[in-house]
């Protein structure tokens, strides 16, 4: 109950905007909007590019992932991250349950080792690693850009990544981020008031309170819009932390299955936010990546409820 109460902004105070909308959420919540936008941002042009996990999620022991309905093995080597198919060329061993020596994986059947060179038509896949996120070309034989489609990020910031998969198709993800109205009523614990103060065809910029302890929070405009048909983006414009980005990717496992990437990339002019970071930085990383995962506990939801019910399952 206590959640719930109005909320005290403190911090930055943001200019005054005109009267608030009369309505309830519900009714300013526009299917129509939201469909629309949703379609201009599966329309923008494929990159070539899928988002795999957090680079430094990545080490020394080979990690399997499933996207696009196929196994891969990503693994760490002296030069750099590396994405192949989990499938040894010789009798089709998982090679994520291999080991490394050097910076080649050793089949866990019969010892044949494949590296960054390749063996025959086994070959590793073009990766870009953009220091926080590792992307693959997942059909090399494809057109693609020569690397993602990147947002402006801060060029200092406090970097923290998750990654949560969920029973849905991409598009629910979208759906899920251009509807704020729901941010309230359904994330109480993180979101204190929230008002819509401009939709454009392909965007939408709120002025949100976010809770930090009880009813304090920080009130701040951000802006979500899609820079590719599987990722949006919510920049902070004003209020604290200005120029804060968060990253939400959108990234294919398999038939009605999608895996949620994403990155919050914090920044501050306030030179108490880096010496927090300095001192606490091994601290505030969890806490960070338990309030992603607690707001994706419950959109994943969201974006589940929608699936199931273009499936017809409801």
């Amino acid at each position: 109950m206590k959640a719930t109460r109005a909320p005290i902004p403190f911090g930055r105070r943001l200019p005054p905007t005109g009267p608030a909308s009369k309505l309830e959420d519900w009714q300013q919540a526009n299917p129509v909007w939201i469909t629309n936008a949703l379609r201009h941002a599966r329309a923008l042009p494929a990159t070539g590019w899928t988002v795999v996990d957090a680079s430094r999620a990545i080490g020394r022991k080979p990690r399997r992932y499933r996207l696009a309905g196929k196994d891969y093995v990503v693994w760490r080597s002296s030069a750099g991250l590396l994405v192949a198919r989990d499938v040894c060329p010789h009798l089709g061993a998982s090679l994520a349950s291999g080991k490394l020596s050097g910076d080649a994986i050793v089949c866990p059947w019969h010892g044949l080792r494949l590296g960054p060179s390749g063996h025959g038509a086994w070959k590793p896949l073009p990766v870009y690693d953009d220091g926080v996120l590792l992307w693959a070309a997942l059909d090399p034989q494809a057109q693609r850009l020569d690397h993602p489609v990147l947002h402006p990020r801060p060029e200092r910031c406090f970097a923290a990544v998750i990654r949560k998969e969920a029973r849905c198709d991409p598009a629910d993800i979208l759906a899920n981020r251009l509807d704020p109205w729901h941010g309230v009523h359904y994330h109480p614990h993180s979101f204190g008031r929230l008002r819509v103060m401009q939709q454009d065809e392909d965007a939408i910029v709120v002025r949100v309170v976010y809770r930090v302890v009880g009813r304090y929070g920080v009130e701040v405009d951000a802006r979500f819009h899609c820079s590719d048909p599987e990722t949006i983006v919510m920049t902070i414009l004003r209020g604290e932390g200005e120029g804060s980005v968060v990253e939400t990717h959108a990234a294919p496992v398999d038939i009605g299955r999608t895996a949620v990437v994403e990155a919050t990339l914090a920044t501050s002019d306030r030179r108490g936010f880096w010496i927090a970071v300095g001192l606490l930085g091994r601290i505030l990383h969890p806490l960070v990546r338990r309030a992603a995962f607690r707001l994706w506990r419950d959109d994943a939801a969201y974006a589940e409820r929608l699936y199931s019910l273009r499936q017809g399952e409801v």
